[in-house]
């Protein structure tokens, strides 16, 4: 096997950051938007929904973002929502993915928690038994609702704890969102065993990311690039094998970072951070986790031992238990096996 598209597609792959409503299809939010015309800013046309999801900075995706959250309206929706990124996960090789979840904003639309509970572990297990892809949630604050959205998303973790529920994080915008405030409920999430992967240095700077792993006890971080400015952070997360979890193409839609070009992903590697691939808000950003290992490539001028070393990496950075990393890990290298032959 030459080809490292072909390559790419049939990897086995694990994703860990990747949202919820963020991973709707453009058919799905076309038939939401639809379905709620007249009341949504949202075009109800896929074809117009390019043009819709061109953002002029993260303020502006936050705020296109939001409108798609409007549209789930019930628990039918949020379970049709689930089944459907399942199934374009699997499309793409996905073994298992742990996506981040905001509750906060479905609840707080009118959802009452334990249906929305209910909805995304029974969309869970459907899509496991559907798709032979497994599922695990990550619960967020979204930084841009203050502190009364970390306390309801903390009780609604605390209170429901479905079944896929294993960490806690935050989301959101960054600037004017000091990291320092969510403190306590890190440490009650943490307290009670959930695992803390807050975003942070996407579109900050390192102090950010120190802010994360001070004071919100950051086992990964989401995004993280800044780093890239910070030699001491650098060192601090290779030494300590903190992994980020970059996201190439995301960063370049909002601005985060000005080209690809200038993406620090290869600055990242060669400090011996551990880095794994994921694709964000893939439809949004005109992506999918496969063309993001397509874009790794390029970055790192990596084959396809390098790229199923990413995925490998991706393996080790989950919450899986190890009996599945170790499982996940030899099909990966199988595989590799079998496409270099």
């Amino acid at each position: 096997m030459t080809d490292l598209s072909t390559f790419i597609a049939g990897l086995p792959k694990v994703e860990l950051h990747v949202h919820h409503v963020g991973s709707a299809s453009p058919r799905i939010v076309a038939e939401l938007a639809a379905r709620h015309e007249g009341r949504s800013p949202v075009p109800a046309d896929p074809d117009a929904l390019a043009d819709y999801f061109a953002f002029r900075d993260f303020a502006h995706f936050i705020e296109v973002y939001l409108s798609v959250v409007d549209l789930i309206r019930d628990p039918e929706d949020v379970w049709i929502l689930t089944h459907e990124v399942a199934r374009e996960l699997a499309r793409q090789q996905v073994r298992y993915a742990e996506l981040t979840v905001t509750p906060y904003s479905h609840v707080h639309r009118g959802i009452p928690a334990p249906a929305f509970c209910e909805a995304i572990e029974d969309a869970r297990k459907r899509a496991e038994a559907d798709f032979g892809v497994a599922l695990r949630w990550c619960f967020d604050i979204p930084g841009e609702a203050g502190l009364p959205a970390a306390e309801e998303t903390l009780r609604i973790a605390l209170d429901e704890r479905p079944d896929g529920l294993i960490s806690f994080g935050l989301g959101g915008p960054e600037i004017g969102v000091p990291r320092p405030q969510f403190k306590p409920y890190f440490d009650q999430a943490r307290a009670a065993g959930l695992r803390s992967v807050p975003h942070a240095g996407e579109t900050t700077g390192p102090e950010t990311v120190w802010d994360a792993l001070r004071e919100l006890g950051a086992e990964r971080i989401g995004h993280g690039i800044s780093a890239a400015l910070d030699p001491q952070l650098l060192t601090y997360l290779a030494e300590r094998q903190i992994p980020l979890e970059v996201c190439p193409t995301s960063n370049v839609r909002t601005r985060a970072v000005a080209t690809m070009a200038e993406h620090p992903l290869p600055q990242l590697v060669e400090a011996g951070v551990p880095v794994t691939i994921n694709s964000d808000d893939p439809p949004m950003f005109g992506t999918t986790l496969n063309d993001e290992y397509a874009v790794a490539a390029r970055l790192l001028n990596a084959g396809p031992a390098g790229l199923a070393g990413l995925a490998r990496a991706a393996v080790t950075a989950s919450f899986l238990e190890a009996g599945e990393q170790a499982r996940i890990s030899a099909e990966i290298d199988a595989y590799l096996a079998a496409a270099t032959r």
